[in-house]
């Protein structure tokens, strides 16, 4: 189809870079049309525009292409011309706040719209004393106008004097003739006037520059029209954070009564703000919302407010401190938290100075960019994330520093891939795989722990142990163990017959008090691979990214979460040892429930290292790959357990407390099973008072010389 066939169409290209060159490529002037278009389609000619190619359109044989040089100079012939209307605008603000006390009265409607009844009293007192203060100033003026007519008259006789001194010198010494000063001054005069003849043409232009100029300092032109390098232009740089940039982000998050409120407050809306602080790679500031409005709402549109202030989502924090309608912002340099933090303390210092009870185990960097360390003393541990998300290497880089001290360690790692392997000569239990049979064993640990807690708080009061830190990397396998023991009790679950349910359960309860402790780690916490009752049971509580809000909450707790703990946004991969913990062992700012922290990376290679450094400062430890599943219950352990520190105890009351203690395994218990142990022990029960009890003493010698016969 040629345009002489159809003269009421036209060629229009497929894309923009397809089009031809002008001028077009044809030898022959008279050649036909489709020799020139390669790729194109009919369009009628009465069809609209909208539906071509904005910057390509081909009429016939005519190419049309909109310039860049031509937008981009309009662009910035815009731009300029905004920054001196800007700048004319900036000068009638403050010509007009100079003569009406504009300032005064923003400032007093700002206080009564945050309520702040101390603030409205003070500038109400300074207007009072402003329009005063003018009041005298103008009833001094007519006594200025009569001392700057003397002034002026002074200096106009005085300079008359000088000259008819200087003349008469001058004619005096015969350098000249008596009118020779009065000539050079009318010269000088005359030159003065001609200079401001042909200079003052260039007074409006030094105007229109003076006006850009304060535009250019007090204003924000529009986006489009920002060139690169504005505020808010393409390749822009990073936006400054100024009182008015954080009110105007605040009055364009799209919350109504926000924006009513700081349209009432005009040009003070400033007054909601603290003083802006440098908080390490980021800046921090306060602000009190005024009457009516919520905090819940600034945090719901985060992500507005972070792209009105000119940063991305994950660069602003939003936390709610002690005050009342009070939000605190952190707000990151462009780029800062992409930033690695550099190497663990661990890794660069050979002479770390680890302390169980009164040190501080180095963790990594707050936002601030301040060193964020942790005390693990008779603390429990729970660290929750996505998979990959650096939860291991942040569990280990702590027990690296515990390391250094005397605390034991039994540790399962029921992922089994060699994270923990750097631990063997120093935990005396190291369990490695994820199969149930790994679970098993990771149960008899845990319950070993108890037993160990049992026994310590039946000691003789003020008996020093040393720790004991019982790990569990990948916990959520526990959990959703669907294996049962040889009795038919299931070792994971969240009912009250899963055995190490139970056992964690006991060791938060009262393992703190005698220095056996539970860390745990895992994934993605629910209800079911994380009950409630263990995760509200660790003091500290620490989290990566997750994927929902209520995962948040299961992992921090729901105060943290709603005082603006956010680890859901977080961004997986790319803030990969980002956790965000509930502060436990930590000095967090006043009136904040949570901090943030950028833990440190220590690889595999260099945990080995630092696990050497550590191993040869304690003593030789012999490391059990396993822990005995079938021998995991001593029914005569738990029998002195039960009877507490009481000489002699009812029969029937030790069956009540075995099957309270352990319920997969005693509550089936009846007399002749409790006699059975105790008689192959020595120890059987005797009748006190006409009815059967267990003598504590008895029992607990049949212990020590079943110890001394093993030994």
């Amino acid at each position: 189809m040629t345009e002489k066939a159809r003269p009421d169409l036209r060629l229009v290209p497929r894309n923009a870079d397809d089009a031809p060159d002008l001028p077009l490529p044809a030898e022959d002037t008279g050649a036909e049309l489709d020799t020139v278009v390669y790729d194109a389609e009919l369009v009628d000619a009465a069809e609209p525009r909208a539906r071509l190619l904005p910057d390509v359109i081909v009429e016939g044989i005519t190419v049309v292409r909109s310039s860049p040089k031509t937008a981009k100079a309009v662009r910035v012939v815009a731009l300029h011309g905004v920054r001196v209307a800007q700048g004319w605008h900036s000068w009638w603000v403050r010509a007009g706040d100079g003569l009406s006390y504009g300032v005064y009265r923003r400032q007093i409607r700002a206080a009564e719209v945050i309520g702040d009844q101390e603030a409205l009293a003070a500038w109400v007192d300074r207007k009072e004393r402003a329009v005063a203060a003018r009041r005298s100033r103008l009833m001094d003026l007519p006594l200025l106008a009569v001392n700057v007519a003397k002034f002026l008259g002074i200096s106009l006789l005085g300079a008359l004097m000088l000259l008819l001194a200087l003349s008469i010198a001058v004619w005096a010494t015969g350098v000249g003739s008596f009118s020779t000063v009065w000539e050079l001054t009318g010269d000088l005069i005359g030159f003065i006037l001609t200079v401001l003849k042909y200079m003052w043409p260039a007074i409006p232009a030094g105007i229109v520059v003076a006006a850009w100029r304060e535009g250019h300092r007090k204003g924000t032109p529009p986006t489009w029209l920002a060139k690169d390098g504005d505020a808010g232009g393409r390749n822009s740089t990073p936006v400054m954070i100024t009182p008015s940039v954080v009110v105007t982000a605040l009055r364009d998050i799209g919350y109504a009564p926000l924006r009513k409120a700081i349209k009432d407050m005009g040009d003070a809306g400033a007054a909601m703000l603290s003083p802006i602080r440098i908080a390490g790679c980021g800046v921090e500031v306060d602000v009190t919302l005024p009457s009516g409005t919520s905090t819940d709402e600034i945090e719901k549109r985060r992500r507005k407010l972070a792209e009105n202030l000119g940063r991305h989502l994950h660069e602003l924090f939003i936390t709610i401190p002690e005050q009342a309608r009070t939000v605190r912002l952190w707000i990151a340099d462009p780029g800062a938290l992409d930033e690695p933090i550099g190497p663990s303390p661990l890794v660069t210092s050979k002479e770390i100075d680890a302390d169980y009870e009164n040190g501080q185990a180095p963790w990594g960097q707050n936002l601030r960019g301040e060193a964020a360390t942790i005390s693990l003393y008779q603390r429990h541990l729970l660290i929750t994330g996505l998979s990959n998300q650096g939860k291991t290497a942040a569990l280990r880089a702590l027990a690296l520093w515990l390391a250094f001290t005397n605390v034991r360690f039994r540790i399962a790692d029921l992922k089994g891939i060699g994270d923990w392997a750097m631990f063997k000569g120093i935990a005396e239990v190291l369990i490695q795989g994820p199969t149930d049979e790994h679970v098993a064993a990771a149960t008899a640990m845990v319950e070993w722990g108890v037993d160990e807690m049992e026994r310590r708080l039946q000691a003789p009061p003020g008996t020093r142990f040393d720790p004991v830190v019982l790990i569990v990397d990948e916990a959520q396998q526990a959990f959703m163990c669907p294996a049962k023991d040889e009795d038919g009790v299931p070792y994971g679950g969240t009912k009250s017959n899963s055995r190490y349910f139970i056992a964690t359960r006991k060791i938060h309860n009262q393992g703190r008090a005698v220095d056996v402790l539970l860390w745990q780690g895992t994934q993605n916490p629910t209800d079911q691979n994380l009950p409630v009752l263990v995760r509200e049971g660790a003091h500290i509580r620490a989290s990566l990214v997750v994927g929902t809000e209520s995962q948040s909450r299961m992992a921090l707790g729901e105060n943290a979460v709603n005082a603006g703990a956010a680890p859901h946004l977080l961004r997986q991969d790319l803030d990969r040892g980002t956790v965000v913990t509930n502060g436990g062992g930590m000095k967090l700012p006043v009136g904040q429930t949570s901090i943030t922290i950028r833990t440190h990376y220590v690889a595999k290679e260099e945990a080995a290292e630092v696990a050497d450094r550590a191993r040869a400062r304690r003593a030789g430890t012999a490391t059990l790959d396993d822990m005995p599943v079938e021998d995991r219950r001593d029914p005569l352990a738990d029998i002195a357990a039960v009877l507490r520190n009481e000489p002699r105890v009812l029969t029937q009351e030790v069956l009540y407390r075995l099957a309270e203690r352990d319920p997969g395994r005693y509550r089936t218990w009846a007399f002749a099973d409790l006699t059975r142990v105790l008689e192959d022990a020595g120890a059987a029960p005797y009748k006190s008072d006409g009815r059967m009890v267990v003598g504590r003493d008895r029992v607990i010698s049949a212990l020590a010389n079943r110890e001394e016969s093993d030994a």
